[in-house]
């Protein structure tokens, strides 16, 4: 089947996540998860896609150099600058070849990210198109990567995040406030160190892609470090996710991809998981979701912002979430443009926030989700973003 888009469609996942080259995926895919392989379903109807794996521990910044490294077939590179103030390897592993063929102004990609994710390709993407001066203030031109330069927004048609986290998330601050982040950052850093050191790791079921802190080898090397002197290097960095997704962290991201590109089309999804408990009570309660722990969250959440509406120092896009991402986050960044989606007038250089959509943070990727639903949502975004692509000119 000749597919219906002229330029692939890239998946980037979130959190805890993975992509199609984790052995995980094949049991348990990350995009449709328990409605079934989202990517085999879009391919069979006609959509070329891929789900890109990162590494799901680290920040954003680490995460868009492995994308761009998968996307061209090359080393990661992480960048002399920023490899230095983190005191982690420069480079990572190799990729022997791109992802797909083409990868130009002819042949763009459209960008989709799941929470984290969506972080994730607007850093992409700014970097694409704006480069990083602090990285070629101390690198050799023949020396710098592709990501650095800069004068590349011509190769990315759009980006679309989903339940993002785009100005942090209130989960993070209720969290901090009840104590839980130590125990949820013991247990990862624990784990992340121990099974990067198993079978589970070479054989590729689970990758951290942590090699730059050296918590587990570099593909085809042997070069991890001490168990505790890595973990004592991932634990006092701030180069990881629980930064990014902090208040201070998302601020700090926030200001450093300020810039949206002009010519390319950016959309927004947010799911919400809050609804009335019957229809005879008022009271909100997270009605929308049936996975346990997205409806602990969620509803945990509302208790503690409850309070802070009450003292006009929360509004509903606060109180309102999907488990994880409360609504105001995941609609568009604090800093950049944004307007509700019109179908008759799509914009770029905006974001175009979609209408709410029903259901928690795994719905949106088809975990304990309605299969025909799940699949009809991305059909449907496929459509939107096909129609954004250039016409074929008709063979002669």
């Amino acid at each position: 089947m000749e597919p219906k888009n002229t330029y692939p469609m890239i998946f980037v996942h979130g959190m805890f996540g993975w992509g199609a080259d984790e052995g995980i995926d094949k049991k348990l895919p990350y995009w449709g998860a328990t409605t079934g392989n989202l990517m085999e379903f879009l391919q069979e109807n006609g959509y070329e896609c891929y789900a890109v794996s990162v590494g799901p521990l680290s920040s954003a910044w680490d995460r868009a150099c492995e994308l761009y490294a998968r996307l061209m077939g090359t080393t990661v590179d992480y960048g002399k600058a920023h490899s230095d103030k983190f005191g982690h390897r420069r480079y990572g592993r190799s990729y022997d070849k791109p992802l797909f063929e083409g990868f130009s102004p002819e042949k763009k990609i459209h960008l989709i990210g799941h929470s984290f994710g969506g972080i994730t390709i607007r850093l992409f993407a700014y970097l694409m198109a704006y480069g990083c001066d602090a990285e070629k203030e101390v690198t050799r031109e023949d020396d710098l990567s592709g990501l650095f330069t800069g004068g590349h927004a011509d190769w990315i048609e759009s980006v679309t995040a989903i339940c993002a986290p785009h100005n942090g998330t209130v989960t993070f601050e209720v969290a901090e406030k009840y104590k839980l982040m130590p125990l949820v950052e013991g247990i990862a850093f624990n784990w992340v160190n121990i099974v990067g050191r198993t079978g589970l790791q070479s054989k590729s079921a689970v990758d951290f892609h942590l090699e730059q802190y050296g918590i587990n080898n570099t593909p085809g090397k042997e070069d991890r470090h001490d168990f505790f002197q890595a973990k004592r290097s991932l634990k006092k960095t701030k180069d990881n996710i629980k930064y990014d997704m902090s208040p201070e962290g998302s601020h700090l991201m926030n200001d450093q991809i300020a810039q949206i590109l002009p010519d390319v089309y950016y959309f927004s999804y947010y799911f919400n998981s809050v609804g009335k408990k019957s229809e005879t009570k008022e009271k909100l309660s997270a009605t929308k979701t049936d996975f346990p722990f997205l409806y602990m969250t969620s509803n945990l959440i509302m208790f503690d912002t409850r309070k802070k509406m009450q003292k006009g120092e929360a509004t509903y896009d606060d109180f309102a979430n999907d488990g994880l991402v409360n609504i105001g986050s995941a609609k568009h960044p604090d800093n950049q443009p944004f307007r509700d989606f019109d179908p008759d007038n799509i914009e770029t250089g905006v974001w175009q926030v979609m209408p709410e959509q029903e259901g928690d943070h795994g719905t949106a990727i088809g975990l304990f989700a309605d299969a025909e639903k799940t699949h009809q949502f991305y059909l449907d975004l496929m459509d939107l973003l096909c129609g954004l692509e250039p016409a074929l000119e008709p063979a002669e």
